[in-house]
């Protein structure tokens, strides 16, 4: 890898928890970062405020002059987001467009060719683990043509990048992939919990699964997956809408996957904020809005 070099500029498409986690954790900061997300207001403000970032109300003055943008919308704004920065004609050539959004990687390729179109350097990136606490130390992955130019910049941020392959979705066939399992254990244990609370005989299954894997914290990780789902269920069932593409793009259905959207969406649709991490609690709360 060559040596890091500082950034001047870096630009953000999208300022959820990703980005604010990137931004608030960076030590080795950019000379200037600047930010444009479709909400806006007063809360999305603070939060520019909170986190040092110059927010602004076009894409095209976010993207004026900058050598490093990270997209981190949501999965089925990705593609989107990259035509909305071609259209405005605004991003300088050769600047790097890190897609750090949960894509499919026919998701990432058709972003990738509007940002190649346009002048710009596509790196596929994935995300591969919960970005706080870990924030910019979360590891990451690059592919595509530009990933080893992505890694020498993303050093200059002391990120921990890895490139695992030469073409656009290599890097998110990992993580799409990788989802299933992840969020689809979290589906699974709001089907699984959510039906014994509501039969009255949550105490003797979950007494039956500990004694099967008793390595396992059932009770502890079944609160994580559905306070996960409580407030970021939409996120995730997009991502999920993107691994069963994934999936069905091997030619293995990704009826699964599909199903796990199904019931991130459920659990995002009734709003009900977690407020505790206790699973009799968290049940009690959805079940009451089911």
């Amino acid at each position: 890898m060559e040596r890091a070099v500082a950034l001047s500029k870096l630009a953000f498409v999208g300022f959820g928890e990703a980005a604010m986690a990137f931004a608030g954790s960076w030590t080795m900061r950019p000379a200037q970062i600047s930010c444009y997300d479709l909400k806006t207001g007063l809360e999305m403000a603070a939060k520019y405020r909170a986190h040092g970032v110059e927010g602004c109300d076009r894409l095209d003055l976010a993207l004026a002059g900058c050598q490093a943008v990270w997209c981190l919308v949501t999965a089925d704004q990705a593609r989107a987001a990259a035509e909305a920065a071609a259209a405005v004609a605004a991003l300088p050539k050769g600047t790097v467009w890190l897609d750090g959004n949960s894509c499919a990687p026919e998701t990432k390729r058709a972003a990738a060719s509007v940002i190649d179109a346009a002048g710009g350097r596509y790196v596929d990136v994935a995300i591969m683990a919960p970005v706080q606490p870990g924030g910019h130390r979360v590891p990451v992955l690059l592919s595509g043509p530009h990933a080893a130019e992505a890694q020498t910049l993303l050093a200059a941020l002391d990120m921990q990048a890895s490139v695992v392959g030469a073409s656009i979705g290599d890097a998110s066939a990992i993580k799409m992939i990788r989802s299933v399992m992840i969020k689809g254990m979290e589906a699974l244990s709001a089907e699984c919990f959510l039906a014994a609370y509501r039969a009255g005989v949550a105490n003797e299954v979950l007494a039956s699964l500990e004694a099967s894997n008793p390595e396992h914290a059932w009770a502890e990780q079944g609160a994580y997956s559905l306070g996960r789902m409580m407030l970021h269920g939409r996120r995730r069932a997009a991502e999920m809408r993107e691994a069963a593409r994934t999936v069905a793009g091997l030619g293995l259905g990704g009826g699964m996957s599909a199903a796990s959207a199904a019931w991130q969406d459920r659990i995002a649709a009734l709003d009900a904020a977690p407020g505790s991490d206790d699973l009799a609690a968290l049940a009690r709360r959805l079940l009451d809005r089911l």
